[in-house]
């Protein structure tokens, strides 16, 4: 498909019907998801439609999806894709949901300039295609709950921030009192989002326990336990380099024929990483193993940076163990 073509709306013939769906072509699907509505393009058919986001119109469109769809690709849009998600789970459709830079480049790759709904929607087909990216399973309603609390939190924490640099350059008396009158309130905002994730820890008796496991380790409080359950829920199935990856801790090497540039650590889960940071930074100080770690590094010329990337990584290897073995830390887990 060129840049300056579309798919056009086909429908799918009776003889095509009549085929055993083990013998028909699989398709591939990628939904540009908008606000109100949604482009999908179907591969290798090209067949696209354009449906509203309403829960009826979203239920008879994924019921029309062929029996042999073997995968749904979207892209991550902070919570409009979830009702499309929905619909798709409901009828057990593979789908996952992708970071739009990566898709992004992948389009350009293929040369698809051009950025509309449709073409978005033709090129997730595409990377649905090609790339075959892994499965989501669809969160549950307590998950989706305890990520927008999680997420409301991270948002008043900004905002507070920016409120104090603020108070720093206040002169008026006035503004300077509002402004703290502000802080106090959100604060009170932040204390009622944390009793709101402490009861949705507590009545999920696995995530009860899995927080109390995690908060075992020196430098993991109550926050970091709470975003891993929240953000990580592969930890316990997937070793340390793969977590590594998925949390954007992993160096990948950058060289190109003799020349060797420095290792750089890129993408993963933002949220996760900018926590793990934090409690890598308070692990330093409290827990003598990832002390002695970060201090060797230190010792040998590693930037204050990459030794605390690295002290995450290994933060990672031992909360692998601890899940695994369901045994709490202990000052020999670092060997494990």
């Amino acid at each position: 498909m060129s840049e300056n073509s579309m798919p056009k709306n086909a429908a799918i013939s009776k003889s095509e019907e009549q085929i055993a769906p083990e013998k028909q072509p699989r398709v591939f699907v990628g939904v540009d998801v908008s606000k109100g509505w949604i482009d999908a393009c179907l591969l290798p058919t090209e067949q696209t439609a354009h449906v509203a986001t309403d829960e009826k119109s979203l239920a008879e469109w994924a019921e029309s999806l062929p029996r042999n769809t073997a995968m749904v690709v979207m892209e991550a849009t902070g919570g409009l894709e979830i009702p499309v998600f929905a619909a798709l789970a409901a009828r057990h459709i593979p789908v996952a949901v992708v970071n739009p830079f990566q898709t992004r480049n992948f389009a350009k790759s293929l040369n698809l300039r051009k950025k509309t709904d449709e073409v978005d929607a033709y090129a997730l087909a595409l990377f649905a295609e090609r790339m075959r990216p892994k499965a989501h399973p669809f969160p549950t309603e307590q998950q989706r709950e305890l990520d927008e609390i999680l997420a409301r939190r991270g948002q008043i924490t900004g905002m507070i921030a920016s409120e104090r640099n603020r108070k720093k350059q206040a002169r008026n008396q006035e503004v300077f009192a509002e402004i703290v009158e502000h802080i106090a309130w959100m604060e009170s905002r932040i204390d009622d989002c944390d009793k709101k994730i402490s009861g949705l820890i507590a009545a999920n008796p696995a995530w009860d326990n899995l927080d109390k496991l995690l908060q075992t380790m020196p430098g993991i409080g109550p926050g970091s336990a709470h975003a891993l359950i929240c953000h990580l829920p592969e930890l316990g199935m997937l070793g340390r380099r793969a977590l590594a990856s998925l949390t954007g801790v992993a160096p990948f090497e950058h060289q190109s024929g003799q020349w060797r540039g420095k290792s750089f650590c890129t993408g993963g889960r933002a949220v996760l990483r900018s926590m793990l940071f934090m409690a890598a930074n308070s692990a330093r100080r409290h827990n003598p193993p990832i002390r002695e770690f970060y201090e060797r590094l230190r010792s040998r010329g590693k930037a204050h940076k990459v030794a605390i990337i690295a002290c995450v990584r290994k933060m990672l290897g031992i909360l692998v163990t601890m899940v695994k073995t369901n045994k709490k830390w202990n000052i020999g887990a670092e060997n494990s």
